[in-house]
């Protein structure tokens, strides 16, 4: 999914100079990295807000158009105003080609519906992580992260060693030795045990 952000330069800065610039539908911000200089830049409300809404948009590698000249860029902070859905500033940073990026990207949960753990046990999903962060080239960079649930029992989870990654893509944590738990189906009450353990309650009765 391809994704262009229209910006231009701006040379005001402080903040008198962003109050000024959100009152017209504009939204400060700078772009940084790569070796470069940091530049401050502005961008409209209106057109950034609706990309805001889109998941890839906080994920993926966005194409920032600076005055007519295009570089590939991440988003790596941004500001909300605490009661208005207005975004009072935002950071991207430039990105090389050739050097490893770390991004946290979205995880999907997929196939719950037919977990035996749902299904035959009528346990319910709990989702640990909803995000992980990877490391990989821009060119790798996945929109998301598929978490397959088919086979998943009650009393189980799914650690980040199991999930089947895109070739070049790795998780930070488990690159750092931490095998966390992303999803679970916790074991209902009265289950598999409390059954068991109602049936040797009949049989003793029943002797």
């Amino acid at each position: 999914m391809q994704i262009e952000i229209i910006a231009n330069k701006r040379d005001a800065k402080g903040s008198g100079a962003s109050r000024r610039l959100r009152r017209a539908g504009k939204v400060p911000g700078i772009v940084y990295g790569a070796g470069k200089d940091a530049i401050c830049i502005e961008l409209d409300h209106k057109a950034l807000f609706m990309q805001f809404r889109h998941e890839a948009f906080h994920s993926s590698i966005l194409t920032l158009n600076l005055d007519g000249k295009k570089e590939q860029v991440l988003l790596r902070d941004y500001q909300m105003h605490p009661v208005r859905s207005e975004i009072l500033h935002v950071d991207f940073q430039r990105v090389s080609a050739n050097q490893k990026i770390h991004v946290k990207v979205p995880l999907h949960f997929v196939n719950a519906d037919i977990a035996p753990g749902v299904k035959l046990a009528h346990g319910i999903v709990t989702h640990i992580m909803t995000e992980a962060e990877v490391s990989c080239l821009p060119k790798d960079l996945p929109e998301f992260i598929e978490v397959d649930l088919s086979n998943l029992q009650a009393g189980h989870s799914i650690h980040l060693s199991e999930i089947k990654l895109p070739k070049g893509v790795e998780f930070v944590q488990l690159a750092h030795g931490d095998d966390a738990a992303v999803v679970s189906i916790p074991m209902p009450r009265g289950g598999v045990a409390g059954e068991e353990a109602g049936e040797a309650s009949i049989t003793s009765t029943t002797e």
